[in-house]
């Protein structure tokens, strides 16, 4: 029988398949998590966006259904200082769609629901024990980490340069996510802004696993086996898929955000900050188009996305995506359509098992 030949991510998290689920908040439920999880993977659950109640209630379900390992995702971003002068830019330059859509423009704006790991969040994985913890931007105040790591947890988090694989590596990480420049979602960089020095996932996975020790996983353009394999031969240890998720039945993906993703080619996606402050790639739409899909107007992550969601609210249900962040990896059309999560995951691992 064939078997993997770098078993470090597998023996690491106890985990079958060297796939893991990428933590897509919003499409990323508890159910989609347990099926990858069930299946020999890991399944990753992105808890930014819940709250403490939120994320215990999503664990309790995952342990009940599932005796395998897990993750818990979380965002290590700086919370944001409030820039009046900035804020009344970014809305002015978003008036004239208030008003298509018959909204005030000057209404008074919801905060973010994105939040940084903090002690709630910690005692919570202290509670839990996951096998795994991540994080996106960077890693926790050294405090929290200490805490994280003394549960036994390993933590992994995401590099898209080497210098910042090779920060990670020294403050702790015991494996490595090389998300490259074709990954869904929003970039993981930390210690470096300009999107237009990004690195390719296939030009960034062998340069980090020989800048580090500890084992690399593979983020960014795999959508299938072929690219599994491809992740392997060049240092990867395991593969991160977000974007072949979206399309399984237990993802939580919007209609219009799922007909987008359908319709998508290989050059359809964008990396853009319009919608939270941050860059993030997803499917070109309108306000892409005409306010970005880069712009120094919207402010910090994640505070960006107070002022668009009025107008998503008020467009989508009127089936517009104008104000939709849909996000998407360029790797779209290589993934399979209505497969659950749990065979797609097998599917993959043996369809990778043949060719190598």
């Amino acid at each position: 029988m064939k078997v993997w030949s770098d078993r470090r991510i597998l023996d690491l998290f106890g985990i079958e398949l060297p796939i893991i689920l990428a933590p897509m908040a919003g499409p990323g439920t508890v159910e989609l998590a347990i099926a990858v999880s069930d299946a020999g993977g890991l399944g990753s659950l992105p808890c930014a966006q819940l709250g403490p109640n939120e994320i215990r209630a999503a664990v309790e379900m995952i342990r009940r259904s599932t005796s395998r390992p897990i993750n818990l995702n979380f965002f290590c971003h700086t919370p944001p200082t409030v820039d009046r002068e900035r804020e009344l830019v970014w809305r002015a330059q978003l008036k004239p769609y208030y008003l298509e859509l018959g909204l005030d423009p000057d209404t008074p704006l919801s905060p973010p629901s994105r939040k940084p790991f903090d002690r709630d969040a910690c005692a919570l994985v202290e509670e839990f024990k996951p096998e795994v913890v991540s994080f996106h931007f960077g890693l926790p105040a050294q405090d929290l980490l200490d805490r994280v790591k003394a549960t036994k947890a390993h933590v992994i988090g995401t590099a898209t340069t080497v210098r910042e694989a090779r920060w990670l590596e020294a403050h702790g990480c015991d494996a490595i996510i090389a998300m490259g420049f074709e990954a869904g979602g929003h970039r993981g960089n930390f210690l470096a802004d300009d999107m237009a020095r990004q690195v390719g996932t296939f030009a960034l996975v062998p340069q980090i696993a020989d800048a580090v020790e500890v084992p690399v996983i593979a983020a960014g353009g795999v959508g299938d086996a072929r690219g599994i394999v491809a992740a392997l031969a060049l240092g990867a240890s395991a593969v991160q898929i977000g974007t072949a998720y979206l399309f399984c039945p237990e993802a939580k993906v919007p209609a219009l955000h799922l007909e987008a993703l359908n319709k998508a080619g290989d050059d359809d996606t964008m990396i853009t900050n319009v919608f939270t402050g941050r860059p993030a790639r997803g499917i070109v739409n309108r306000l892409m188009r005409e306010v970005g899909p880069m712009t120094a107007s919207a402010p910090t992550f994640p505070l960006a996305s107070s002022a668009i969601a009025p107008l998503r609210a008020s467009s989508e249900p009127n089936g517009s995506n104008d104000f939709v962040n849909m996000w998407s990896g360029q790797a779209v059309r290589l993934a399979r359509r209505g497969i659950p999560a749990a065979e797609q995951t097998r599917a993959l691992a043996v369809e990778a098992l043949a060719k190598l």
